[in-house]
């Protein structure tokens, strides 16, 4: 790798780190190509995605950013599992350390926060950007079909007393 390759992965190392929500760290000693290749299948399926960088080169990418504090982590055959949503990249991350014993999490960052093992763990119990959403949504729709039913109720309540008077008169 020549001296521009390199910066060139700096550079695109340090946008990494710039615009992820969750940085996770992990070792992948023993892991198989047919393993590495699932975890990257499982990140890019939940809005995220793997990288393996050299250490020294992620240290020169990591010089000033939020994330900066993830730099010790770097030490031996490490893999990033970054995602935009704060939670998608610890999830999958978590979820394939319990399969495989071989990965093991070394910690991370999401910002300006470092995380250790047992706080990724919790940010990956949390639920996803899009689960929040859904649950908001179903919060905020739910008054107004609350409202319709009380509305509609009583129509229907006077339409069947009525349908029931109309069987009475004609038996």
């Amino acid at each position: 790798m020549d001296r521009a390759q390199k910066e060139q992965l700096v550079e695109e190392l340090g946008q990494i780190f710039e615009s992820s929500g969750v940085v996770v760290v992990s070792h992948y000693v023993g892991l198989t190509v047919a393993d590495m290749q699932d975890l990257r299948a499982r990140a890019r399926a939940a809005g995220g995605a793997v990288r393996v960088a050299k250490n020294r080169l992620a240290k020169i990418a990591l010089d000033g950013k939020p994330c900066e504090s993830i730099a010790d982590l770097l030490t031996g055959m490490t893999v990033l599992t970054y995602s935009e949503d704060p939670v998608a990249a610890a999830k999958v991350a978590q979820e394939f350390a319990k399969e495989n014993q071989k990965f093991v999490i070394l910690g991370g960052a999401m910002g300006e926060n470092a995380l250790d093992v047992a706080g990724v763990e919790a940010v990956s119990k949390m639920p996803s950007r899009e689960e929040l959403i859904s649950t908001i949504a179903g919060m905020l729709g739910a008054p107004a079909s609350n409202i319709a039913g009380a509305i509609g109720a009583p129509a229907s309540n006077i339409a069947s007393i009525l349908s029931t008077i109309e069987d009475k008169a004609a038996a």
